[in-house]
Parts: C-alpha cells; structure tokens; sequence
C-alpha cells in the first residue's frame, strides 16, 4: 500500500448523480435551517410565484461545490431546474457560475444553505489552488489533513481536490500514523514500528512523525514507510532528506504558509501537508441574484 497522498488519479468533478451521495448532509443543513417554514417568504410571495435566478462568483475563484448546491435545491423541490455555467476545479473570473429556475418560495428556501456549501468548498478549493501553483514546478504534492469539519471531511477533501491537491489518509484506518503521544506511550520510535508491524496486515503504510533528525534516523532504520517532518527548518528537513531519501517518503508539515511553502518544498521532501486547507480557508464570495419571473 502506497501512501494515500501519493496513491490517487486526476480530479473528476461530481455528477448529479454523484452528489447523491452527499444527500444526508445537505438534508442536515436544510433542517438546521428550517427550510421547510421559510416565514418570510411565505408571508410576502405568492405561492405560484415562479422566478429565475443565477448564481455568481463576486471574484475569481477555483469552483467546488456546484453539484452540491444543485442538490440543495432538488431537495427542497425536484422541480427546481438547475444548469451549471462551469464544472468544479475550474478557475473562473468573477460572473455567474450557474442558473436556477423554479417556484419563487423554494428557491429562497434553499439560497442561504446552497451558497454556504458552494463558498466554503470553493474557498478551500481556492487556497488549494494558491498552494499549488507556487510549487508547480517542483516534484512535490500539496496535501491535505484531517483538520476538517466534523461530518464535511468527504466534501472537504474533494473540493482540495478539485484545486488541485492531494488528500492524506482519509480516517484513523487508512494508515499508520504514529505521533507523539504515540511515541510517548509505547516508548520508542523503534518499538512503535515493530508493534504496528506486527498487529496490522502486511502492506499497510507505516508513517511516523519525527521532530527532529535523530528520530528520523531511527524511523529509517526501522523500516517506516514514510516520516513526517514535524515542524522542522528548512536546515533540518534537508538533512532529514539526505539521510531518508530513497529509504522513506517525506512528508513536511506544521507551519506552512503561503510564504514558506516553496522554500520548504525546495529541501526535497515529496509531500507538504498543510491543516489551514481546511481549516483556514476563506469562503469564496458567492452570491444568488433573480434576474426576472419565470413564465
């Protein structure tokens, strides 16, 4: 078994039927927002209002997400008609990115949930974007973590995807990941990998994080599969790559910024992951706007 961040094709957008997938989660988001007693809607448009809408990016943006708020909109009415204007992982410039037609009720119904999911996936798919064009032309992959929404992290690491990163391990049972507090528990790096040899089935990876040269010696030494460079500098993680190139993948993570993330990539390692993908990146600006009554 290969690491996941070095193990994955090309990014394939969502279908529609895809997105099905995802219909517990945007049926969530829909009664967290009550969207079935839209008081103000109901109180000041007629109930066979129709209206045509189209929703716009407000800059230029990487776009994930769309399949999504397609299906926010069928869940609130499979007869809300929806037509994408691009595909996710596409970089547009500021304009409408899709159309949606329909009852006038249903379409602000599921506005307001629709955007959430298509900004902050676009957002993610955004800075993604930013992180890999900086590096483009290095042999590295950019990486997510599992520093992710409860309950998003599927969409989350798509729309990294969709901007052209990598995913790291999904759950606590793709790989072995041994920390820290791992380490402090069984008592070495050397003991660590050969309990975690012994009790999981041959071909899992083996990764351990290492803080400083001399535990990634010792990981080398015992065989890991890969080290994960743990908040090292840049003089650290050359000397980790000279000693583990060819033994072990390696992987840099803790402290990456858009800043950093090209000096860091040009020590050699093969991965860079960075947590703020997820958890830091700002929502795209999106926007719904009625153009006019549907006939």
């Amino acid at each position: 078994m290969r690491h996941p961040a070095m193990d994955q094709g090309s990014f394939a957008p969502l279908s529609a039927k895809g997105a099905l997938a995802f219909a517990d989660i945007v049926g969530a988001a829909l009664a967290e927002d009550a969207a079935g007693t839209d008081i103000t809607s109901v109180a000041t448009i007629d109930p066979t209002a129709r209206a045509r809408a189209q929703i716009v990016s407000r800059a230029n943006a990487v776009i994930a997400g769309l399949p999504i708020a397609g299906l926010t909109f069928r869940e609130v009415d499979a007869t809300t008609a929806f037509d994408e204007l691009t595909e996710d992982g596409r970089l547009v410039a500021a304009g409408p990115i899709a159309r949606v037609s329909g009852s006038a009720r249903s379409l602000l119904a599921a506005e307001r949930v629709a955007l959430n999911f298509l900004g902050h996936l676009s957002g993610i798919a955004s800075l993604t974007q930013r992180y890999v064009e900086l590096v483009r032309d290095l042999p590295v992959r950019i990486c997510d973590t599992r520093k992710t929404t409860p309950g998003l992290r599927a969409l989350e690491r798509y729309a990294v995807r969709a901007g052209g990163g990598y995913n790291h391990r999904f759950d606590l049972s793709d790989a072995v990941l041994i920390k820290d507090n791992h380490l402090a528990a069984s008592g070495s790096v050397t003991q660590a990998i050969a309990r975690a040899r012994a009790a999981t089935p041959g071909g899992t990876i083996v990764e351990v994080e290492c803080e400083s040269v001399r535990q990634v010696a010792e990981a080398v030494a015992g065989a890991a599969d890969a080290t994960l460079l743990d908040n090292m500098d840049l003089a650290d993680l050359r000397a980790a790559v000279e000693l583990a190139r060819g033994k072990a993948l390696l992987e840099a993570s803790g402290g990456v910024t858009l800043g950093n993330v090209r000096a860091i990539a040009l020590t050699g390692v093969d991965i860079i992951s960075v947590g703020a993908l997820t958890h830091s990146a700002p929502a795209a600006d999106v926007a719904l706007d009625f153009v006019l009554a549907a006939e």
